[in-house]
């Protein structure tokens, strides 16, 4: 998330909340109408990143390599049109955490063989999150990725909400990434929970 997904309220006190509840890995992506650039947006992710270090969470840029070394972040996550991952790992470190969005089984392919640590896969279902945000996927996209013979870890991601997850973590992903069910919560460490709550149970 960044600071326009937070429903007017403080991104710090939003994260430490869904950290409670259950988040396991964190991504700063500051984008969209509104967003912070600059200084303001380093200052934002600098105060992100000691939540995530204090509580032991994973913190990942979206996009931005120049910040995400700048932050000495523990990862970033790319598209398919930035940089193969080899490349980014170089310039991060080697145990930089590498993911990559996949559309496809093709997409899939090319960004495992360029070193990518998980692939972000989706939309699983309609977003208004992301207004570039590619033609819905649906879970049989994961189902087809893992009858391909793709092993390494597989994130469902786009319009997931607690009651949408189960198919797309029974169809083979191993885990969700979510922005608004959970930072536009009222309470982002209960709707955290929820998700926390399905793993072990999908159906």
């Amino acid at each position: 998330m960044g600071s326009v997904n937070c429903a007017g309220r403080n991104p710090v006190t939003v994260l430490r909340e869904a950290i409670a509840g259950g988040v396991t890995m964190f991504q700063f992506r500051e984008k969209g109408a509104g967003s912070l650039t600059g200084q303001a947006a380093y200052e934002l992710a600098r105060e992100l990143q000691a939540v995530c270090r204090e509580a032991g969470v994973p913190f990942i840029v979206n996009d931005d390599v120049d910040m995400a070394a700048v932050l000495g972040a523990d990862g970033i996550h790319v598209g398919q049109e930035d940089a193969p991952a080899a490349s980014l790992r170089s310039r991060l470190g080697h145990e930089a955490i590498v993911g990559v969005s996949a559309h496809s089984v093709e997409e899939a392919g090319r960004a495992i063989a360029d070193g990518a640590d998980y692939l972000g896969v989706g939309p699983m279902y309609p977003t208004l999150s992301k207004s570039d945000a590619r033609p819905v996927q649906g879970p049989l996209l994961i189902q087809e990725l893992r009858s391909h013979g793709i092993t390494i870890p597989l994130v469902g991601i786009g319009g997931i909400t607690p009651e949408k997850a189960p198919p797309v973590l029974a169809a083979g992903a191993d885990g969700v990434s979510v922005i608004s069910a959970i930072s536009q919560a009222e309470e982002p460490g209960l709707a955290a929970a929820a998700f926390t709550a399905l793993y072990g149970r999908a159906t």
